[in-house]
C-alpha cells in the first residue's frame, strides 16, 4: 500500500496495512530543528556539523527532508507557500547558530545579528526601517510576537485595519502551488496536506501581524482575547469579511491543485486551555461556526479534501459543535488536558473524527519519560486510537527543543514495531 493509500483510508475511518505517520507535513506536526539535527546524527543521515533549515522560524521548526521521511516511514508531505510568518521567504539560505551551538540554516530575511542584550530580533519583510516584530530571549529556542498595536479608539474601530493581511490570493502564489502539487503528487506517494491560510477566524498566532510593517486594529493578543466578550459584534464583522475572501481564495486554490490535495488545514485557532475550553459553546456558536460551516460546507461540496482543525488544549466541550460545522480532523489531540482521555475520545467521537495527533504527550512522556515510557504510550495509543481507522500518527503537536534523542528514536521505532494491522 502506498503512503497516499494508507492516509486516504484513514482519514475514510477504514483500517490500512498500517497507522500512517505525519511528521512535517504543517506547522503544528514538525519537530524543533535542534531536535532534528540531533535526530539525523543519530540516524546517520549527514556528517558532523551539517546545518539543517529552518523552515518556520516563529516556532523554529527544521526541515523533514525526503530522506528523513523514509528514514522513519513517514505517509504525509504539506504543501503551502514558501513565506514565514514574518513576511519574508524561505530562500538565500545561510549558516547560523543557535544558542546551544546547533548549525543550521536561515533565509535571508532572518536577522542574525544579536542586540546588545543578546536577543534575537526580527523584522517584517527583513525591513530594519520599521519596529521588530518578533523577539528571541537569550539562550531561548522560539521567537516571541512583539505587540506593536497602536492606542485603540474605541469609537472609531474600522473592520479593514484587521483584515490586511488578508487578501486575494496572487497569480505568483497560486502558480508555485499548482507546480508543488504536481511535484509532490507525481514524484511521491505520499499523501498532501496544505495549508493555504486565511480561514482561521482568530488565530491567536496571526494576530499580532508579525508579517506586517505598521499593524493596525486590535493586534494585542490580550485585547483580541478580551474582544471576544467585550466586543463580539466587531469581531463578527471581521470574521464575516475574511470569511468572503477566503472563500473567494478557496475555489482558486482548488483550480491550482485539484484533487491531489488529501486533506487542507482550514483553521488553526486555539479553543482550549489545559483544564477547559477559553470560551463557551453558546460564544463558539454564535462567533465562530457561522463562518467555519460556510468554509467546511464549500470544501465539501466542491473537493474531495478532508477538513483539518487545529486547536489545542481541553475543548471535550466544544467537539459536538465542531463537528456540526464539518470538521473532519482534529489536531493536536492533547491528551494530557482536562477531559481529553483518548479511550472517551474515540468512543465518543471516533466515528465522526480522525484523530490526528494524540500518539505520545510532548509535556511530560517525549521530554522527561525514558525509552520505556515513552514505547508503551506509543502503543497503547495506537491501539485506542488506531481500532477501526481514523487515525494519523503524530505527537501532540511539534516535538520541541531538548528533548532526548533516544526518546525520540524510541517513539519512531514504537510506531514502526506497533503500527501495523492488526494492532497488536
Amino acid at each position: 500500500m502506498t503512503s497516499r493509500e494508507r492516509v486516504i483510508k484513514a482519514v475514510n475511518h477504514q483500517e490500512a496495512d498500517r497507522v500512517p505517520l505525519d511528521l512535517g507535513a504543517s506547522p503544528v506536526t514538525g519537530m524543533h530543528v535542534s531536535t532534528v539535527y540531533r535526530l539525523r546524527q543519530a540516524l546517520e543521515l549527514d556528517p558532523p556539523g551539517t546545518p539543517v533549515k529552518v523552515v518556520e522560524p516563529l516556532q523554529m521548526l527544521g526541515e523533514i527532508g525526503d530522506d528523513l521521511r523514509e528514514a522513519l516511514g513517514v505517509d504525509t508531505v504539506g504543501l503551502q507557500v514558501p513565506v514565514t510568518n514574518f513576511g519574508f521567504r524561505l530562500e538565500g539560505w545561510k549558516e547560523w547558530r543557535l544558542f546551544d551551538a546547533t548549525p543550521v540554516l536561515v533565509p535571508a530575511g532572518f536577522n542574525t545579528e544579536p542586540e546588545p542584550n543578546g536577543d534575537i530580533l526580527l523584522y517584517p519583510h527583513d525591513d530594519r526601517s520599521v519596529p521588530a516584530s518578533g523577539r528571541m530571549p537569550k539562550d531561548g529556542w522560539y521567537f516571541d510576537a512583539i505587540v506593536r498595536q497602536p492606542p485603540l479608539d474605541e469609537n472609531n474601530l474600522k473592520v479593514e485595519d484587521n483584515l490586511e493581511e488578508f487578501g486575494p490570493a496572487s497569480g505568483e502564489n497560486l502558480a508555485w502551488l499548482k507546480a508543488e502539487a504536481e511535484r509532490l503528487y507525481t514524484r511521491t506517494d505520499r499523501a498532501i496536506l496544505a495549508n493555504f491560510g486565511g480561514t482561521s477566524f482568530g488565530d491567536i498566532a496571526r494576530v499580532p501581524g508579525t508579517a506586517l510593517k505598521h499593524p493596525r486594529g486590535i493586534r494585542d493578543m490580550a485585547e483580541w482575547y478580551m474582544s471576544l466578550a467585550s466586543r463580539p459584534e466587531h469581531l463578527y464583522r471581521i470574521f464575516e469579511k475574511q470569511c468572503e475572501i477566503g472563500l473567494a481564495n478557496l475555489e482558486k486554490y482548488y483550480q491550482a491543485v485539484g484533487d491531489r490535495v488529501t486533506a487542507v488545514m482550514i483553521s488553526g485557532t486555539d479553543f482550549g486551555a489545559q483544564h477547559g475550553p477559553f470560551i463557551s459553546p453558546a460564544t463558539y456558536r454564535k462567533l465562530f461556526q457561522p463562518f467555519h460551516r460556510q468554509v467546511n460546507d464549500w470544501v465539501h461540496r466542491h473537493t474531495p479534501w478532508k477538513i483539518f482543525i487545529h486547536t489545542c488544549g481541553s475543548v471535550r466541550d466544544l467537539l459536538p459543535d465542531l463537528c456540526d460545522a464539518g470538521f473532519d480532523i482534529l489536531n493536536p489531540v492533547q491528551t494530557s488536558a482536562a477531559r481529553m482521555d483518548p479511550a472517551e475520545l474515540k468512543r465518543e467521537f471516533g466515528s465522526r473524527l480522525v484523530f490526528w495527533g494524540g500518539g505520545l504527550d510532548t509535556q511530560r512522556v517525549l521530554p522527561f519519560g525514558s525509552p520505556r515510557e515513552v514505547t508503551d504510550q506509543v502503543r497503547e495509543r495506537l491501539r485506542t486510537f488506531g481500532a477501526g481507522g481514523g487515525f494519523v500518527f503524530n505527537t501532540v503537536h511539534n516535538v520541541q527543543a531538548r528533548v532526548p534523542v533516544e526518546n525520540v528514536l524510541a517513539l519512531y521505532q514504537a510506531v514502526r514495531r506497533h503500527g501495523v494491522y492488526p494492532l497488536d
